[in-house]
């Protein structure tokens, strides 16, 4: 699904009938930017029913490239991770 996908399906429903796709765009960057936001400050969001998601820090470590073969080292970074709540994974 894309952004213009999840948008068609925001304007289908019954409670945004009247909403235009530019107003139905800008509400959806500014959830998305305002969960970045959540998840950067407090390095956790919560939806209930949905997920959870977290930052995690990877350490640093060797890979490979895989079309070289040569080892290279790859820096400690961070990383969000996501874990559905129970009633979303009994859905999939």
């Amino acid at each position: 699904m894309t952004k213009a996908d999840l948008v068609e399906l925001i304007l289908k429903h019954e409670a945004f009938s009247g909403m235009s796709k530019r107003a139905a765009n800008v509400m959806l960057d500014v959830v998305f930017d305002n969960l970045s936001k959540a998840i950067k400050k407090d390095k956790r969001f919560t939806f209930p029913g949905f997920g959870t998601f977290t930052v995690r820090k990877r350490s640093a470590r060797t890979g490979r490239n895989p079309k070289t073969g040569v080892e290279i080292k790859i820096p400690a970074g961070k990383t969000v991770l996501f874990k559905p709540a129970p009633a979303f994974k009994d859905f999939l």
